[in-house]
């Protein structure tokens, strides 16, 4: 007999909500309160008296305990998922205070990214990113003290990108001084709340790969040898090495690319594709990642401990949502875990 997760993955939505589709990674500066993290998760799916709000559902709950960080994935059409997320930024914010928080993770808010990511064929950037201005307005008016960065399709009309708005902020510093700030949206930034980056660009993907030392030095060696901006980089990917659970993780931002600015030095392995708007994009895939961290590290004497997804790739998260949608689940991270148990 099949699951629920199973029923999911074979009956897919071919409906008008399917194409409408738009995916929220929300990430929040929380992870070791579980119970915490999933009552900002619930509040995506129910309204204020607990009443199941239909056509929104949570796909996935990663929580990092080291990084003190999770990333809850709500996913709905373009036409709800503006309250559904609003509704988690409030909750995350009525409960998480930066004053006291710890964890190794850079980050500058309570609520510490918002990014949309268009799924369905009939959304496009540029109405996600009409969506997401209206979201980050709607969010320094509800909950009093935040503030707002904005990026990608966005930030109109520079589409700044998320690494170029992070580093003009000082997010990678950890800035403790909220005085040098300068919000998009609202008021100068508190230490409660910080600051929250909210945008929009192609789906990106959480790769982590973890390399078995506890030499920062060469975990940071590594990160940015696979930089994108790096010569010989991997483009797409941008990169950070932390220390995580006794080791070096090389954590990957997995940006969306157009599939015209690669070229033929990246092997002979398909990247993944997908389109939005009748523009073709693709993604560098995990094992790419992984083997050339593999290879870095090595040079080293270090060998890699594993790779970790956050999340899923762009054509199984709009799978997923689909099938979670046409089956009423809106808790479809419970049914992932069932299955990963």
């Amino acid at each position: 007999m099949k699951n629920k997760y199973e029923v999911c993955l074979t009956r897919m939505s071919c409906s008008a909500v399917g194409r409408r589709l738009v995916a929220c990674l929300l990430n929040i500066s929380e992870a070791r309160r579980r119970d915490l993290v999933e009552t900002v998760a619930r509040s995506a799916i129910t309204d204020t008296l607990g009443t199941k709000r239909e056509g929104i559902t949570v796909l996935n709950i990663f929580n990092d305990v080291d990084y003190n960080r999770s990333v809850i994935t709500i996913v709905a059409s373009i036409d709800l998922i503006r309250e559904a997320v609003l509704s988690a930024c409030e909750r995350a914010c009525s409960l998480i205070d930066m004053n006291v928080h710890e964890g190794i993770h850079p980050c500058m808010g309570a609520v510490d990214l918002v990014p949309l990511y268009p799924l369905g064929e009939e959304v496009g950037l540029e109405d996600c990113g009409k969506e997401a201005q209206a979201l980050a307005t709607a969010l320094t008016e509800r909950v009093t003290g935040t503030s707002v960065f904005l990026f990608g399709w966005a930030d109109s009309p520079q589409r700044r990108g998320l690494a170029k708005r992070r580093k003009e902020i000082g997010w990678f510093k950890k800035v403790l001084d909220m005085s040098t700030i300068q919000p998009d949206v609202g008021p100068q930034p508190t230490r409660k709340y910080g600051v929250t980056g909210v945008g929009v660009s192609p789906y990106v993907m959480n790769c982590n790969v973890t390399i078995d030392t506890q030499d920062l030095a060469v975990g940071r060696i590594v990160a940015s040898a696979i930089r994108e901006s790096s010569p010989g980089g991997i483009p797409g990917v941008q990169v950070m090495a932390l220390p995580h659970e006794g080791a070096v993780e090389i954590a990957c931002n997995v940006e969306s690319v157009q599939s015209g600015r690669l070229s033929s030095s990246y092997g002979e392995e398909k990247w993944p594709s997908f389109t939005i708007g009748g523009q073709n994009f693709c993604h560098a895939p995990a094992s790419l990642i992984t083997a050339r961290v593999a290879e870095l590290a090595r040079h080293h004497g270090v060998a890699i401990k594993g790779t970790a997804l956050v999340g899923f790739t762009p054509r199984e998260c709009q799978r997923l949502a689909e099938g979670a949608l046409s089956n009423g689940i809106g808790e479809f991270w419970k049914e992932l875990q069932r299955v990963h148990m």
